[in-house]
């Protein structure tokens, strides 16, 4: 929510999660804490109402995830990640197409992928 909005408040991010879980208002903000607390987040204390803003971008999680991931569930196959992650879930025709347009750029180098 934080990579979409940008910043939110702590009733923000409550309100947010609400239609999802059943999270109380104050273990939303022990997270949020927490999160701080590890740089996950960043927390700006000038108003009254502290305003929380991610502070890695996005790519770079995903990148960081993706990577664990692989290591430690597939022996860093990114093969078996990927044949899992397509076996788990039906990939649209555009994403396939998108996938085969990465794959091409890869083999034509053009991409910085690991070999």
């Amino acid at each position: 929510m934080l990579w979409e909005r940008e910043e939110a408040t702590v009733r923000q991010v409550y309100e947010a999660l609400e239609g999802h879980r059943s999270t109380g208002y104050t273990t939303v903000l022990k997270l949020m804490q927490i999160m701080a607390a590890k740089g996950l987040v960043v927390r700006n204390e000038s108003a009254r109402a502290h305003v929380y803003s991610a502070a890695p971008r996005k790519d770079e999680t995903q990148g960081r995830l993706v990577d664990d991931l692989m290591e430690k569930a597939f022996g860093g196959s990114a093969a078996q990640l990927v044949q899992r992650a397509l076996s788990q879930r039906r990939a649209t025709k555009s994403e396939l197409a998108d996938i085969r347009r990465m794959l091409d750029e890869f083999e034509a180098g053009k991409q910085g992928g690991r070999s």
